[in-house]
Formats: C-alpha cells, structure tokens, sequence
C-alpha cells in the first residue's frame, strides 16, 4: 500500500510543477538553515578536537561577588591564587589545568600587520587538551617553572606568520615586543571554545601581568576582589562522568569553608560549568542558575516558529492541491474509501514531499557547511553533518509533513461526496 501511496504521491507532485518547486524550496531552504545551525551548536557542545574529555570536565570562567542585602555585585574571571591555592587541590578532580583566555595583538611580518590572539597556560593545558601536534612538542613543567620564552603555535598561525610549508620550529616569534623560540605546531582549535582556541600559547610565568596576585605597592592587605578575582580560568576533568557531580561538590565545600563575609560581600560565586551550562549561563542564566532549561525552552520554540511560516504555506498550497482532486476524493468515497483511510493517504503523501525536501536541504547544507568551512570566517571550526545532527533533520521532516498535512488531510475528509462529484 506504501507503495501505491508512493506512486500516487509522485504523480501528483508533477501534476503542479510550480506548487511543487514552491514547497520544496520552502521544505529544503527551512531544513538547511536548522542543519546547519545544528551542526553549530553540535560542535560547540559535543566532545571534539582537542576537547574530547569534555564529557567529564567542567570549566571555570567566572567568580562573582554579592552583596545580598543591598545588591551589590562584581563578576569577573578567577584569580590564579584562588585556582592554584584551592581549585587544583581538588581530591575529586584527576588534573586541572589554569589557563588566560584569549587576549589580542599585533604582530608585524614584512610591513604587514597581523591580529594573533595568545593564551597563557599550565603544562597540564597539554595533559587535558589532546591536541594534535603537527611538529615539535608542548612545554613541559620545567619551562614553566623556569620562564622560558617559548611558544606553541597553531598550523594557522604558521601560515600566517611565517607563510612557509616547511618546519618553524626553532624560529622565533615576535609578540608586543617580545620573542619567543616556537617549539610546537598544532592543529588550530575551534574558536568558539574560549577555553582552548588560541593562536599562540605561552607558558603563563612569562606573562607580564601579577599572575600571582600580591597586590599593590605598599598594600598590606590583597582586597577581596583582587585575592578571587582575576584574568584566568580553569578545566577540571573528573576520573569519569560519574565523579563529576562529586566535584562540583567538593568546590562548594571548599568555597563554604575559604569564603568570609568582608568588605561588604557576603556571597562568592565560583561557576564550574560545563560546556552547555557556561553558554546558556551567559545567556539565559545567572549565579544561582546556569539556565539551561530556559536555553532548551527558547530554542524550541523559535525552532517552532521558524517552522511555522513554511508550514503555513504549504498548509495552503496542501489544501490547493486537496481542491484540485475533489472529483478524485469524491469517487473515492462514493467506492466506499473511509475518511480514515484518505487522511492516511495524504499525510504519507505529505511526508514523501517533505522527505524529498529534506533530502535536497541535506544537500544544501553539505554545500553551505562545505564553504563556511572553507572561509574561514571562525577558525578551526570544521562543521560536519554527523548522524545526531542528520537524526535531528529527519525528526524535522516527520515533524515537518505531519504539522503541514493533518490539518489539510482533515479538511480532505470532510469533503462532501456529492458536492465533491459535481466538481467532477
């Protein structure tokens, strides 16, 4: 019978080759902006290069301090005495790395003018990232705890920097007035994650700000603000998933007992997040929630509504094309065709028509991640549809037929047999 149904589907799109092109077009154009979005938000979320512990990590970038009766507030990133002297103490926590995020500069290469970012890390930065390392190697503790000048560089960086094809290790790069000898290239990082996207790394002992955070010249006491707050951030990987709730309680444990009401904040925030709650925080969240919920809440329903013009459309040309084959609906009915039967009918119809929408959006989109990867609007942010984002456009198409086809299959089987035959 699906067969029969098959048939009779493809006869009728090519009966009306216009209302077919239009509701293709809607169907694939609506189907390839959400794979595409998908294949985004997919890559920010799911465990990738060189994030692939991402799944037992959790990643510190704010502290924030309250004042809770009179509303005050300071938000910042975390100072490196609080993560080095209580964060990396953590039981619970296999390795934790402390890192900058990006900051920006200029760097200059035969009279021209680069923007590089760089990064200060640990040698643990290498031990939780799996980075792909093109040639050399990362910096190990001893470079670190020596203020080595050295550096580790993405593959782009090489090209843009040196433009060469050949080996760079043991060349030097030049950052605000400072050289540093390249002892590592690696494969670039997608730059949505803050946490490791950088183009150049350098061990954070050389860093000309006070990472350790001893206040200022003839201050005897560090503030508040000053001894929690900072410009560094923090990954903690658990020993397996199920250990990460554990270190989330351990770090509330650790801040209830380090944190004395003082200067007129009594509350301390530190967020360890994971990857989708430090998105959705930023966003739709705050302290005492990461928002998450609210995140998936709007998604839907925007998904929703992005859904819904197109499938108003087609909703009108489904009940066009229903008007169309009213003497058909009619024989049927009067040969003894249930209502039941005629409205599964055209729902499978509809679903064939999304379906073949949804095969040409999956093509488009292969187009459009394929040039977006090849701009390099955001480095290291190699799209791909895989199968949970190609699962997600199919449960679009079903989604998609069966909210454009029910509402026309039910005004299909309320047609009148008579009225339906004069039409004839």
């Amino acid at each position: 019978m699906l067969k029969n149904y098959f048939k009779i589907a493809i006869a009728v799109l090519r009966r009306r080759k216009f209302f077919t092109f239009i509701s293709l077009f809607g169907i694939s154009l609506t189907l390839t902006v959400l794979l595409v979005l998908t294949a985004f938000f997919d890559k920010m979320f799911s465990p990738g290069y060189p994030d692939f512990n991402r799944g037992r990590s959790l990643y510190i970038s704010k502290v924030a301090l309250l004042n809770t009766k009179e509303g005050w507030y300071n938000g910042n990133s975390a100072s490196f005495q609080l993560l080095e002297n209580y964060i990396t103490k953590l039981k619970s926590a296999e390795k934790v790395s402390i890192y900058t995020f990006p900051n920006s500069t200029n760097a200059y290469v035969d009279n021209k003018k680069l923007s590089l970012e760089y990064k200060f890390t640990d040698a643990v930065f290498w031990e939780i990232a799996s980075f792909q390392f093109l040639e050399g190697r990362a910096y190990a503790a001893a470079d670190v705890g020596t203020a080595q000048k050295v550096a580790v560089i993405t593959e782009r960086t090489k090209q843009r920097y040196f433009d060469s094809e050949g080996p760079v290790a043991g060349k030097f790069i030049e950052l605000d007035n400072v050289k540093y000898r390249v002892i590592g290239v690696v494969k670039t990082a997608p730059q949505p994650n803050r946490n490791f996207y950088s183009d150049v790394y350098l061990p954070y002992t050389v860093s000309k700000i006070d990472y350790r955070q001893t206040g200022k010249p003839g201050q005897l006491k560090i503030s508040l603000t000053d001894r929690y707050m900072g410009g560094f951030g923090a990954a903690l990987i658990a020993r397996s998933t199920a250990e990460v709730p554990k270190m989330r309680e351990e770090l509330d444990q650790v801040l209830a007992r380090i944190f004395k009401p003082e200067e007129g904040y009594d509350k301390l925030y530190v967020h360890a997040d994971t990857a989708m709650e430090a998105f959705a925080r930023n966003i739709f969240g705050g302290d005492e929630s990461a928002g998450v919920g609210k995140m998936f809440g709007a998604g839907s329903v925007a998904i929703f509504l992005f859904l819904l013009l197109p499938a108003i459309n087609l909703i009108n040309i489904n009940i066009t094309r229903i008007m169309e084959r009213s003497s058909e609906i009619g024989v049927r009915k009067a040969f003894g065709a249930s209502s039941r039967t005629l409205v599964y009918q055209f729902i499978v119809e509809n679903v064939i028509l999304t379906i073949i929408g949804g095969l040409i959006g999956t093509l488009l989109s292969l187009i459009v991640i394929y040039l977006y990867n090849q701009s390099d609007m955001q480095p290291g942010i190699d799209l791909a549809l895989n199968y949970r984002v190609l699962g997600f456009g199919l449960l679009l198409c079903l989604l998609f037929g069966l909210l454009s086809g029910v509402y026309p299959a039910w005004r299909m089987s309320r047609l009148n047999v008579v009225h339906a035959l004069k039409a004839q």
